[in-house]
Parts: structure tokens; C-alpha cells; sequence
């Protein structure tokens, strides 16, 4: 039975890998944008002369890539890149009460039996 736990805990882990890859390039994707357009506003000396709004209609790649990362945010964009981690999490504190452990792949750690004296 620990065979096949662990074979299906790493089959799963390893099947949420692709995913969260993924993830985290439309995550890096959108944060260099954003930070890109971020520099490209600041540094924009009609800024501090016009209004918050106007500024932000001036500079278009800026709104849309904070607008998007926001909303990325807001899709949970923060869970899916960790999601392996979760579960191996999850995981570990269930098999903390079977003197058991799993490292981030999903292998199964068996610790030594307690003594009891």
C-alpha cells in the first residue's frame, strides 16, 4: 500500500510540474512587463505634470500589464506556482501522525520508530 501511495503522490506531483511551469512563465512574463512599464512611466517627465489618470492614458503597455498582473493575482496566479509544494505540505503533515515524512518529488521518508521506555 506505501508502494502505491507513493507512486500516485509522485505521479500527481510530477503531473502538476508542466502546469506550474508554466504559471510561473506567464507570472515572470507579466511582472518584467510591468516593471518595464513602470520604469517607462516614472521616468516620463510629462508625469508630474499631468493627472494621476491622464498619465496612466498616456502610457498604455503600463496600464494593461498592471491591470493583467492584478488580475492574475486575483485568478490565483500565487497558488498555481506553488502548487507542488502545497501538497507536498498537506501531505507531510498527515504522515507526521505515521512517523512519516515525503520530500518535494512525493518519495516517501520513513523515520525511525520512537523508543518507548
Amino acid at each position: 500500500d506505501l508502494k502505491a501511495f507513493e507512486r500516485r503522490l509522485t505521479e500527481y506531483i510530477a503531473c502538476l510540474q508542466p502546469a506550474t511551469g508554466r504559471w510561473r512563465m506567464i507570472l515572470i512574463v507579466v511582472s518584467v512587463c510591468t516593471a518595464t512599464g513602470a520604469w517607462n512611466w516614472l521616468i516620463d517627465p510629462e508625469t508630474q505634470k499631468v493627472s494621476f489618470f491622464t498619465s496612466l492614458w498616456n502610457h498604455p503597455f503600463f496600464t494593461i500589464s498592471c491591470i493583467t498582473l492584478i488580475g492574475l493575482f486575483f485568478a490565483g496566479i500565487h497558488k498555481r506556482v506553488v502548487a507542488p509544494s502545497i501538497i507536498a505540505a498537506r501531505c507531510r503533515t498527515v504522515l507526521a501522525e505515521y512517523n512519516m515524512s515525503c520530500d518535494d518529488t512525493g518519495k516517501l521518508i520513513l523515520k525511525p520508530r520512537p523508543h518507548v521506555q
